[in-house]
């Protein structure tokens, strides 16, 4: 198998830290991206030149062009773009602020887009590449206490699917990984939680916390790995146990309910 040459956001802890590491201990080359200064200084220090360490926000689209730009100088090529950098918002609708929305929407979802600009027109070049967005169960269902996280993944689940149909003819593929829960800090330090508004401390008392383990995000490493090294992957794939059949549940009832209302939407049509 041919050395890949991977460009990673988001690579300095959680799945972007694994996969990058997954990478190198096989032999491929990978652009790691953090905002934080020295988050790859072990990683240098163990693989060498293999390593190109790269201190990046992902919500300056001109700092991203130039990060993907560095890469492809540095290795020559671009085989592997992981769109991973992403964090949680926690709160009702009505508790997000138009500061914590902005934010939210420019990390999770204009974040990748600018990347997905950045790197288009190095993949189109080679004719070939793979895009893996990092989406979540949350891309394809909705909780209460989540809604502008919701948004961003259920934005990024929309653009890619897109994206996917308008690059297949360049050679270029595309995957949403779609994870259940894992012992990541998405939950934790790298969450932002909305001020609480007591108006919805009663909703909030009894909502339903998700039930079982989490997956570890090691185990992902494997499955990333036969992703990206798959001649035909899938466009959507989830990573850990449990989210099929939340899905199947979830898709029956809205399949249901459309079917419920069909009357009214077919008068609607007018003709």
């Amino acid at each position: 198998m041919s050395v890949k040459t991977w460009f990673i956001t988001g690579a300095s802890k959680g799945f972007g830290r694994e996969w990058a590491e997954a990478a190198l201990e096989r032999g491929d080359r990978v652009a790691v991206s953090s905002r934080t200064p020295g988050a790859f200084d072990e990683l240098v220090k163990t693989h060498g030149d293999a390593v190109l360490p790269i201190q990046l926000d992902v919500t300056d689209r001109a700092a991203v062009d130039v990060a993907v730009r560095h890469a492809v100088d540095h290795f020559g090529q671009l085989d592997v773009v992981v769109n991973n950098a992403g964090y949680g918002l926690f709160g009702m609708v009505e508790e997000v602020s138009e500061r914590q929305a902005r934010d939210q929407l420019d990390v999770n979802l204009l974040g990748p887009l600018w990347v997905v600009h950045a790197a288009l027109p190095h993949l189109r070049a080679q004719g070939s590449g793979h895009i893996v967005q990092v989406s979540s169960i949350a891309g394809v269902f909705s909780l209460p206490g989540l809604g502008i996280y919701h948004a961003s993944k259920f934005g990024l689940e929309g653009f890619t699917a897109s994206l996917a149909a308008e690059v297949k003819d360049f050679g270029i593929k595309v995957t949403l990984v779609e994870p259940a829960g894992y012992a990541t800090d998405w939950a934790g330090p790298s969450a932002v939680q909305a001020d609480r508004l007591a108006a919805y401390d009663d909703f909030r008392a009894g909502m339903r916390r998700p039930a079982g383990a989490r997956g570890e995000p090691g185990a992902t490493r494997a499955a990333l790995l036969e992703l990206v090294d798959t001649d035909e992957p899938p466009l959507r794939i989830f990573f850990g146990k449990g989210p099929l059949d939340v899905i199947k549940a979830e898709y029956a009832a809205r399949i249901s309910e459309w079917e419920r209302w069909d009357a009214v939407s077919q008068a609607a049509f007018g003709v």
